[in-house]
């Protein structure tokens, strides 16, 4: 996923790069707003994400956030150190999708940049009324839980199913172990590790696909798209 990440201080935006780029993510840094709205032309680059930080040298970033919404539909998440209820709604006024306050936990912001990537690749599958998800020659379909790899049905456990919907909804993207655990098992880390291990390479078995799901050593699993 492509993610656009606007602030000010390049120590700041240096060390959350790079921990953005081991979980996946291709960042794209704007130091000011200006250049925020530049990389957000119609025919640069499209974003899955704008992570906005308030505190910008050229203008008020609650005032870039609203720019941004009349310019794109992209997912925008902002980052203060301001923590009072009317900030917030402020921002969420404008179109900001969440809201993170400084501190925050980089487990935290990762999850909530998943969880608004996810909610809107949602909506925009409601809108287009898509219910199926297509790679190369496995063909996914939500509402009857069917997966078929060139025509031919695969037997998956619910589980199995379940995992693999939520990789493919995000090709390319890493999913962190405990992300996985929480959105498929609904539970947390502690004792569920081996159980996710044995589901891949179930799944990899029944696709016979080995190489469709990538361990990411470290940090967790992401699916790649047959072709890519």
């Amino acid at each position: 996923m492509r993610l656009l990440l606007v602030e000010d201080d390049n120590h700041v935006a240096a060390a959350l790069s790079a921990i953005l780029a081991r979980h996946g993510f291709d960042v794209t840094h704007a130091r000011s707003g200006e250049e925020a709205l530049q990389a957000l032309v119609p025919e640069g680059p499209g974003f899955g994400v704008v992570l906005l930080d308030l505190g910008l040298p050229d203008q008020d970033g609650y005032e870039v956030c609203g720019k941004i919404r009349k310019r794109t539909g992209t997912p925008v998440i902002m980052v203060t150190a301001r923590s009072d209820v009317r900030s917030r709604i402020h921002g969420l006024n404008l179109g900001a999708d969440d809201y993170v306050v400084k501190p925050y936990d980089t487990g935290e912001l990762l999850a909530r940049i998943h969880a608004v990537s996810r909610r809107t690749a949602h909506e925009d599958a409601v809108t287009s009324g898509d219910s199926a998800l297509r790679l190369g020659s496995v063909h996914i379909e939500l509402p009857t839980r069917q997966v078929t790899v060139d025509g031919m049905v695969i037997q998956l456990t619910r589980k199995e199913f379940d995992l693999l919907a939520l990789l493919a909804q995000r090709p390319g993207v890493v999913f962190r172990r405990e992300q996985i655990i929480s959105e498929v098992w609904r539970t947390s880390w502690e004792g569920t590790g081996r159980t996710l291990e044995v589901h891949v390479a179930s799944l990899r078995a029944k696709l016979r696909m080995p190489a469709l799901i990538e361990t990411v050593r470290g940090v967790g699993y992401r699916l790649v798209a047959p072709g890519a």
